[in-house]
């Protein structure tokens, strides 16, 4: 089954670190949070990855070019052309990856419109957001996706509010309370579809969120999974801070080994 990874926004929120890179490569830790999301499916038996990519997408494209050797120790023998001999093969990923200009300003619908023609060979197929990672379980997904027999099914995630609550009476504080959990759920990606889904990406320029997903749950197609982990994303300089003090913590989306 392939994974679309939506890599082609702007990233106008994460201004100090996208200048110069698209916000899929800006990094957590050593490694773009691209890679991150990536070794999320590789570790659950998904290598077949699609790109659509927009701002600044050679950054993505060098970045994987010359990943092996950058990843890797090796012999080059310049004598004989420059050949390389690497020391462990079993160490580099064993990815297929599908770069696909896309456009730098087109929605998020539209780009996954352009990348249709390498999906209609399978019966489903994954998509999620290049700047979002968790512990989610890519096996119970499924397993629920299908157990609803929907054209679509995205992650659902309760965020906690930004602000913790204070308890008051007659304008004494009695006390404090932590961030509340939200009741509704946040869309954090992590999404399966159907190839029928497919008939509701068009030609048009459109926004996933606020177009298809919403024309999918209109005809009672779309299903949620909870997803009860925890989940991730960066949007802003404080995003990108705070998954850098997680990753240099336990972060709990690195279920792989190094």
């Amino acid at each position: 089954m392939k994974v679309v990874i939506l890599c082609g926004g702007l990233g106008t929120r994460l201004r100090e670190q996208t200048e110069f890179i698209p916000k899929p490569m800006v990094p957590v830790g050593n490694r773009p949070i691209l890679w991150h999301i990536m070794k999320i499916y590789y570790h659950q038996g998904f290598n077949e990855f699609i790109l659509p990519l927009g701002y600044k997408g050679d950054v993505i494209k060098d970045y994987f070019v010359n990943y092996k050797w950058k990843s890797s120790d090796f012999t080059l023998e310049m004598h004989k052309n420059n050949r390389m001999e690497f020391h462990d093969e079993q160490k580099c990923e064993n990815w297929t990856i599908h770069f696909i200009d896309t456009g730098v300003h087109t929605k998020t619908a539209k780009r996954v419109q352009m990348v249709k023609k390498l999906l209609t060979q399978d019966k489903q197929f994954m998509l999620t957001y290049g700047d979002g990672v968790a512990d989610i379980r890519l096996d119970k997904l499924l397993q629920y996706h299908d157990s609803k027999g929907l054209a679509a099914t995205m992650s659902g995630f309760r965020p906690k509010g930004r602000f913790g609550l204070v308890e008051e009476k007659d304008g004494v504080v009695k006390r404090f309370k932590e961030k509340p959990v939200m009741d509704d759920w946040a869309n954090c990606g992590f999404m399966v579809f159907q190839k029928k889904a497919l008939e509701y990406f068009t030609e048009k320029d459109v926004m996933l969120e606020t177009d298809v997903l919403p024309k999918i749950a209109k005809d009672k197609q779309l299903a949620v999974y909870p997803h009860e982990g925890s989940w991730h994303y960066m949007d802003t300089q404080r995003d990108y801070e705070e998954l850098n003090r997680l990753w240099g913590k336990t972060p709990t989306w690195k279920t792989w080994k190094d």
